[in-house]
């Protein structure tokens, strides 16, 4: 039986006793009677190991927590402890950032199809900048600007002329949604440049997501610094910030392994100051999620029934989809494909049985693959690992209008 990397991986974060995961210094089975299932947990000290294994980084780059991997308030909390600022996609998660009474000044808001009432909201609340992603855009932020008798900063997110290859979802090249086409960006540069309300502090690259390869994150950096200082030199546009997005991955499926992040924080210090000579004064950002939160959360559920259909063995558990649309292979095809790392979390030295791992919702799209888990019975306890970005919040919840999961950060 070939091995299960991802699996292997995830369960490397927790100390399992006895043969059950242990989160946030508990028995797992703790935490599902004290709160019931279906569950989320985030193991705050996973949180802390990352922002470690990053801490040899070069002091010229900042972190930015993006919000859309798990914008859950407690998450965010934690994240302010150590992140240098934030970024967001919507009025709702800026919002969420007040409400956690973090500063708005540390913010950046990117999208593509920000709302007036959305830039209105994030200019009256003082954000930090704006990523314009088209020229029209601009023409809003002025506007609004001029009758708030404001000013905001702004950052010109580029579609730069290449892609992070390897990567689950690719964000730049070709043609896009997001950003400014590399071919018009500077013009626009130019127009902002003479604004007297829109301050232009800089560029926002982000090429890909879900990205495990060293050398293709290492390259795209690369190329990203060199677009930059090129930008900066042919065009003479000063560059105040540049966001280098992120695209760092953690493992979801078998074959996957860890990312090497000592190899990949030795070349993102080695370009950085490669370039620091021709960007002299630019303050370098990297935009985490996935990365960050992703291998911090579990989602947990409780096995209502063990139903043979025709010699093959189903788990019906009490969560599904409608929580964890990643885990049933729905959330884009490119990027997450089933099985993620499953286990039975109370049984992890059971004898391995080969089963479905299924929801209750009727309809056959709610499952989590068919695979080889420790041996299950009724009132046993699935966990999907890895479960701390992009999944709760990427999930149709009101489908069939089962009650929402609980979510707790130990």
């Amino acid at each position: 039986m070939p091995e299960n990397l991802a699996l292997q991986s995830a369960l490397k974060n927790f100390n399992q006793p006895n043969g059950e995961l242990v989160v946030g210094g508990r028995k797992i089975s703790f935490w599902a009677e004290k709160y019931g299932t279906p569950l989320y947990i985030y193991d705050r000290n996973i949180i802390h190991s990352k922002f470690e294994s990053l801490k040899a980084l070069s002091s010229d780059l900042k972190i930015h927590y993006a919000v859309k991997a798990n914008p859950n308030p407690d998450i965010i909390r934690e994240m302010s402890q150590y992140c240098s600022g934030f970024d967001v996609a919507s009025k709702g998660e800026l919002k969420r950032i007040i409400d956690a009474g973090i500063n708005p000044e540390c913010v950046n808001f990117a999208g593509p199809g920000k709302t007036l009432e959305e830039l209105r909201f994030a200019i009256e609340h003082n954000i930090g900048s704006i990523s314009i992603e088209n020229p029209k855009e601009f023409d809003y932020i002025e506007q609004i600007c001029s009758s708030l008798h404001k000013t905001v900063s702004v950052l010109v997110r580029i579609n730069p002329p290449f892609e992070l290859a390897q990567s689950g979802v690719r964000m730049g090249g070709g043609p896009k949604q997001f950003g400014v086409d590399s071919e018009i960006a500077g013009e626009l540069i130019l127009r902002i440049m003479s604004s007297k309300q829109v301050k232009f502090r800089g560029i926002h690259i982000f090429a890909g997501t879900q990205n495990l390869s060293v050398d293709e994150l290492s390259f795209t950096f690369d190329k990203i610094l060199d677009y930059a200082s090129q930008l900066q030199e042919t065009e003479t546009i000063p560059l105040e910030v540049l966001n280098m997005g992120g695209g760092f991955g953690i493992p979801l499926h078998a074959h996957e392994k860890e990312i090497d992040i000592e190899s990949l924080v030795e070349n993102i210090n080695s370009l950085i100051e490669k370039y620091r000579k021709l960007l002299p004064d630019t303050k370098f950002i990297l935009e985490l999620g996935r990365f960050l939160v992703g291998e911090c959360g579990i989602y947990l559920c409780r096995v209502l029934y063990k139903k043979v259909s025709r010699g093959q063995i189903f788990l019906i558990m009490d969560g599904g989809l409608h929580h964890h649309l990643a885990a049933s292979g729905n959330f884009g095809q490119s990027l997450i494909r089933r099985p993620m790392p499953i286990t039975v979390v109370n049984k992890l030295d059971a004898p391995l049985q080969r089963a479905h791992v299924v929801g209750p919702l009727c309809t056959p799209l709610d499952t989590f693959g068919f695979i080889d888990l420790p041996e299950a019975e009724e009132g046993d306890l699935i966990g999907v690992l890895n479960s701390g970005a992009y999944a709760f919040s990427a999930s149709p919840q009101l489908f069939l209008s089962h009650p929402s999961p609980k979510e707790i950060l130990v």
